[in-house]
C-alpha cells in the first residue's frame, strides 16, 4: 500500500492523509478546513466519524487477504469530547480484536502537535471471505 490507498472517494474528498500503514497501527492526519468543518466554524462530528471508520478500515484492509476478502463497516461509535478550529487532527487506529469474521479497532482522534483528544471511537469490521476483493 501506498501512502494514499484511497483515491477519489470520500477519505480523499476530505483530504485524508495517511502518515502510518501496519497491520498494527494505521494513522492519517485530516484537515480542519472548509471541508470537515461545520457551519459554527468547528470540527464536523461526521468528518470525524469518517476519519475513525477509514483508519480502522484500512487497518482491517492490511490485516486480510486483499486478493479474495473484504472488509466492510458493521458498527460505527464515537464521542466527541472536544472541539477543533483550526490545523489539522490525526486519527490513530489500533486493534482490539482481529477475530477471523469481526475486527474492532479503537481510534483516538487528537489535535496535530498536542495531547488534546477531540473524537475517541471504536469500529467495528465484517470480514467477507471470498468476497471478492478489490
Amino acid at each position: 500500500m501506498n501512502n494514499t490507498p484511497t483515491t477519489k472517494t470520500l477519505a480523499d474528498s476530505l483530504g485524508i492523509e495517511f502518515l502510518e500503514l501496519t497491520p498494527n497501527k494505521v494513522s492519517a492526519k485530516m484537515p480542519v478546513d472548509e471541508r470537515t468543518k461545520q457551519p459554527f466554524g468547528i470540527l464536523h462530528g461526521g468528518a470525524s466519524a469518517a476519519l475513525i471508520e477509514t483508519v480502522a478500515s484500512i487497518g482491517s484492509v492490511l490485516n486480510i487477504n486483499q486478493d479474495t476478502d473484504i472488509a466492510v463497516g458493521t458498527e460505527l461509535h464515537c464521542q466527541h469530547l472536544e472541539s477543533a478550529r483550526s490545523g489539522f487532527v490525526i486519527g490513530t487506529a489500533t486493534p482490539i480484536r482481529l477475530g477471523k469474521s469481526i475486527h474492532v479497532w479503537q481510534v483516538d482522534v487528537k489535535q496535530e502537535g498536542t495531547d488534546k483528544l477531540i473524537c475517541r471511537g471504536t469500529c467495528s469490521l465484517f470480514i467477507k471471505r471470498g468476497g471478492g476483493g478489490r
